[in-house]
């Protein structure tokens, strides 16, 4: 954003549904502190929103959770809705996801919901404004840190949005590619990183955790997501010395059904871990609602590195140094 930029109101909530938060790249450089870094749990929707309307990687979006949303533009606005192929209107008329649309002063725009997919993201030009804690305005409400008041609460009726006021930009309709299929398989394939305690694990353990599916359970948040295998996981290792917990590690506790490590996990953790999932497995599991299945496959370490650099690189972006 050009210094000198007007900031101004851009949209009202007028119905949150059941959760939305403001979230951008996430807060990096902190966990020492026990600060987890939040930022999108579909980071690759995220990603596409920014990118769409010529943002910077990491302008601020509202992440909106089984839909039921509702806002209304306060200014003429691009704006645009990735992630959950929720159904759309604006002032009364359909329009379509994953495509910049123009907001004019008046405008309501509303999010339904459809139980196929859990999440959204509701982006504008410039991105929208709101004082950083710890480097970032990423809500995490575990930590109480980021949002709109910077006390880590979700979005509530009332609440009033601003953004910088840019010039008029030809991006209505910019959508990707029609080559590109965004929708989440029925019964996803997850690719993993062997990390952790993957060598104490057994051989056999290893291979009952690739060659059966798992049913993804209600017990599920931003902090981290259940699973329930048709079998337990057997010949756990023992529960350890508490040690650092990265994104999407895959803990197995002593009663073999695995949980995944999202955005605002603990930044400690007991379990041992058997493995990590990749960039893109962990946005599709973000998308998973109660119910559905996943499998899991094993990965390289240089594979895995090279999606992310691929996808970072198609993104522009660069990652905040830690403290």
């Amino acid at each position: 954003m050009p210094p000198m930029t007007k900031v101004s109101e851009v949209l009202r909530v007028t119905q949150p549904g059941l959760l939305a938060t403001l979230q951008d790249f996430g807060r990096y450089g902190y966990q020492a502190l026990g600060i987890t870094h939040g930022g999108p749990m579909d980071e690759r929707a995220f990603l596409w929103a920014n990118r769409l309307l010529g943002n910077t990687y990491d302008c601020a979006q509202i992440e909106i959770t089984l839909g039921h949303f509702k806002a209304t533009f306060t200014r003429d606005c691009l704006f645009v809705v990735t992630g959950a192929d929720f159904p759309l209107t604006l002032a009364g008329q359909p329009i379509k996801a994953w495509r910049v649309s123009q907001a004019r002063a008046g405008d309501e725009l509303t999010i339904a919901s459809h139980g196929k997919a859990l999440r959204c993201y509701l982006a504008v030009a410039g991105g929208f404004s709101a004082t950083p804690v710890y480097g970032s305005v990423a809500t995490v409400l575990r930590d109480r840190l980021g949002g709109l008041r910077g006390e880590g609460a979700p979005l509530i009726a009332g609440d009033r949005l601003s953004a910088p006021e840019l010039m008029a930009q030809t991006l209505e309709s910019r959508r990707p590619s029609s080559r590109l299929n965004f929708a989440v398989p029925q019964e996803p394939e997850l690719a993993v990183v062997a990390s952790g305690q993957w060598a104490q694990f057994a051989r056999t353990t290893r291979e009952q955790f690739v060659q059966q599916s798992y049913q993804v359970s209600a017990r599920q948040d931003r902090m981290g997501i259940r699973l329930e295998g048709e079998q337990a996981l057997t010949d756990v290792p023992r529960q350890m010395i508490s040690e650092p917990l990265p994104l999407g590690a895959i803990q197995v506790p002593a009663d073999g059904q695995p949980i995944v490590m999202m955005n605002d996990h603990q930044t400690l953790g007991g379990y041992p871990k058997i493995a990590t999932l990749t960039w893109l497995s962990r946005s599709l599991l973000a998308q998973l609602p109660a119910g559905r299945r996943v499998r899991f496959r094993w990965q390289t370490l240089a594979e895995a590195q090279r999606e992310l650099r691929q996808a970072y690189r198609f993104f522009s972006v660069v990652r905040k140094p830690s403290r």
